[in-house]
């Protein structure tokens, strides 16, 4: 049975899409890092999109009634009431190409930091 599970988790692993880093040569980039950071392990992307996402929510609001270190909340006239708030947030998606027998690679980057990596089809 015990043998059965593991096998079962090791096939879930081998066909996972998301990953949480990506080898470039010996360095290794990490979810968190920034675009330039990518840049100088990778080098440049295939090819880039960028968008615009806005985002809101009252959870924006009540975060940013605090400062820094969140213990000291600001004075408002309305405290207690929940805010709506809209953000913009500058979305890059990135692709790299390593070849045909690599996979292609897609890096999701917000506001400079990147958020996500997943394998796609293989290279070209």
């Amino acid at each position: 049975m015990k043998l059965l599970i593991l096998l079962f988790l090791s096939l879930c692993l081998c066909f996972a899409d998301a990953a949480y880093a990506l080898r470039c040569g010996h360095e290794l980039v990490d979810l968190g890092d920034y675009k330039a950071d990518v840049i100088d392990k990778c080098g440049e992307p295939e090819s880039i999109e960028t968008h615009i996402e806005r985002r809101g929510g009252s959870d924006f609001a009540s975060r940013s009634r605090y400062y820094g270190n969140g213990k000291y909340p600001r004075a408002s006239g309305n405290y207690g009431q929940q805010q709506y708030v809209e953000i913009e947030v500058v979305v890059e998606e990135w692709v790299y190409d390593f070849g045909r027998r690599k996979f292609q690679q897609y890096l999701r980057f917000e506001n400079g930091r990147l958020k996500e990596i997943k394998r796609l089809d293989r290279g070209g």
